[in-house]
């Protein structure tokens, strides 16, 4: 047994040695020359403990994100996943392969499309053009597949102290998004000729397509086999259920997985309480606060004093994404890492008794968003937590005039 541990504590410093060798300059394919002569198999939970390792010893994650497709790329084929657990049908690792599946499809016909335009000097480059927009608007649905990563897997590994890469992991999902976004935009550019076309292949969206296939392996070979083996069956049931409100990636399930015991425990169902809630002013059932709530045209979401994530509005058109797995969160890694600053700010201005509220208001869709965060305080004046309320706010831009008789929506 000490053999044993004493190999993979090898294996790991090894493998932080190489990964640090990229760090300090060296080329991918010399590293990866050693990595096969050194190593050859790595577990696939130990590529995940050194790159949390590495965090911790300082390297900041803005580093580990430049450094993450070199070592990805270097990893890539020689992470022994021979421990992995099976994969039922209809489990939500099963759809997300699946879902894998269909954005190499995509990335193919774009890249195919790409090539011809690169290669046919006299190809009509307009229909080429619309193919394109349509398979990247398809590929944006990938957006989908990282927020189930985000909002429902990535909490319960924090909840095994596995934190830092899934923040790479989001990291790398926010690069993407942005690319495939771009990809769109200059897409959309009226009569866009063919030298600009080029140019904006080689900066925007041929690292769009690479960005989205790159993460496959990460997820495939490392980061489901690992969340296999750290979350139990209730974790696994709890973000299944909750996946369709966030929606497939170019992927609808035939089966919908369920454990034995799910038979008989129904984790969606709601716990209604009749007691009534007694306040000063006066008083309700918990079924009517609920029904109150999830009425008003507003998101709301409560943090409590301890930064964590108690409450969130279920009403009938969210604006921003919520699910359960949030709850408990602390409220940091609900965020996109390049925003996490701004809610430290926010949090602490409020905490110090700086600031009581931080208005932002953004176009969205089409849709103004007016959105506004609120300090809670008690009587004494003492911090409870932060009321994040969001609302569209076109509505109420647009009025003109009086109504002052009934009139109907």
């Amino acid at each position: 047994m000490s053999e044993l541990i004493n190999n993979s504590k090898d294996r790991k410093e090894k493998l932080k040695a190489l990964i640090l060798k990229l760090h300090t300059g060296s080329s991918e394919e010399d590293v990866k020359q050693e990595l096969l002569q050194t190593l050859k198999n790595i577990p696939y939970g130990e590529v995940v403990e050194v790159e949390q390792e590495l965090i911790s010893e300082g390297l900041p994650e803005t580093e580990i994100l430049k450094l993450c497709d070199a070592h990805s790329s270097v990893l890539e084929g020689n992470i022994d996943l021979s421990g992995a657990k099976k994969i039922p049908e209809g489990h939500p690792v099963d759809v997300m392969i699946h879902e894998n599946k269909e954005l190499k499809i995509v990335i193919a016909q774009i890249s195919s499309i790409i090539s011809e335009i690169e290669s046919n000097q006299q190809l009509n480059l307009y229909p080429e053009i619309l193919k394109l927009r349509g398979l990247f608007n398809n590929l944006f649905d990938v957006d989908k597949h990282y927020q189930r990563k985000e909002y429902l897997l990535f909490p319960y590994l924090e909840n095994q102290g596995i934190t830092g890469p899934p923040k790479v992991m989001w990291g790398k999902h926010d690069e993407i998004r942005e690319l495939i976004k771009g990809s769109i935009e200059i897409l959309l550019t009226e009569n866009l000729a063919k030298e600009e076309f080029l140019a904006s292949c080689e900066m925007v969206l041929k690292p769009a397509i690479h960005g989205v296939s790159e993460m496959i392996p990460k997820e495939e070979e490392i980061l489901f086999p690992m969340s296999l083996d750290k979350l139990t069956e209730k974790d696994w049931y709890e973000i299944s259920n909750q996946s369709l409100e966030i929606g497939y990636c170019l992927y609808d399930p035939n089966v919908i997985w369920k454990p034995e015991w799910a038979s008989e425990i129904s984790i969606n169902d709601a716990q209604k309480s009749g007691s009534h809630i007694q306040l000063p002013s006066g008083s309700f059932s918990a079924e009517e606060l609920l029904s109150i709530l999830n009425t008003l045209p507003l998101d709301i979401t409560f943090v409590d004093k301890d930064d964590k994530v108690k409450y969130f509005s279920q009403g009938a058109e969210r604006i921003f994404q919520r699910n359960r797995a949030i709850l408990n969160r602390d409220v940091r890694h609900c965020h996109p890492p390049a925003s996490a600053h701004i809610v430290d700010k926010i949090i602490e201005d409020f905490k110090s008794g700086k600031q009581n509220s931080a208005p932002f208001w953004i176009n969205m869709g089409g849709k103004m968003i007016h959105i506004e965060y609120f300090a809670l305080r008690n009587e004494k004046g003492e911090y409870l937590g932060t009321l994040e309320v969001s609302h569209n706010v076109n509505v109420y831009r647009e009025l003109q005039g009086e109504q002052r008789i009934l009139s109907y929506k």
